[in-house]
């Protein structure tokens, strides 16, 4: 057996047995999650763990997030081929993979230069050429593309960033932890006639979401 074969079953037993079962029924998120091989958005080292249903760490005190949570924050931004996506912390990479599957614009926000660098590289690894990675500050959103049809926060923020409220186009949702810097609740906004409406998918632990409108730096 070769490795793309074995990372290809190991793809489709996480798909069917720790994802679809556990209530995720998109077939286009399902679809996506196994094509994109997620063992090119880990490092070195952790690639037999890396479809495992746990997050693992990719440096610089960030996570790639574990399997399910990425199908429910995924599943719930109701992408069609044609939506805008702003994703807000890149981290590694794969859910930007994810999202340029299944939208037809995807920006990306991140911090941390190291990590925007090395997500440019694992796109480029997995033959993703269609999102772009900004360096800078996630909770100030990105303008230059708004409005967006959706939003993914990939880290707690103890509230919504207004910013990216204003961004988010009419009908559009947003997707993101929120709560103290242990653990938070994963919300779904939808925005209509300028006011957002909130849905709880239940209780979720991030790393924290550094910038001018979530935390500060210190105590890291």
């Amino acid at each position: 057996m070769t490795e793309t074969d074995r990372f290809t079953k190991e793809r489709e037993r996480m798909v069917e047995f720790q994802i679809r079962t556990r209530g995720i029924r998109g077939e286009r998120v399902l679809a996506a999650m196994r094509k994109v091989p997620r063992h090119l958005f880990v490092p070195e080292g952790l690639e037999q763990s890396s479809y495992e249903d746990r997050p693992l760490p990719i440096g610089e005190e960030q996570t790639i997030s574990q399997p399910y949570i990425v199908a429910v924050m995924t599943e719930n931004l109701e992408l069609r081929p044609e939506s805008r996506v702003l994703e807000i912390g890149a981290g590694s990479g794969y859910q930007a993979a994810l999202l340029a599957e299944l939208a037809g614009s995807v920006t990306s926000v991140e911090r941390i230069e190291s990590l925007a660098d090395r997500a440019r590289e694992n796109l480029a690894r997995a033959g993703i050429t269609s999102v772009r990675i900004v360096i800078g500050d996630g909770t100030e959103g990105y303008p230059p593309g708004a409005p967006y049809d959706a939003i993914i926060i990939t880290a707690a923020s103890p509230a919504v960033p207004q910013p990216l409220i204003d961004q988010l186009a009419e009908g559009g949702r947003l997707v993101a932890p929120i709560g103290p810097r242990d653990c938070q609740d994963l919300v779904k906004l939808v925005k209509r006639e300028g006011r957002v409406a909130t849905t709880s998918l239940g209780g979720v632990c991030f790393v924290p979401l550094i910038g001018v409108f979530g935390w500060s730096g210190e105590g890291l």
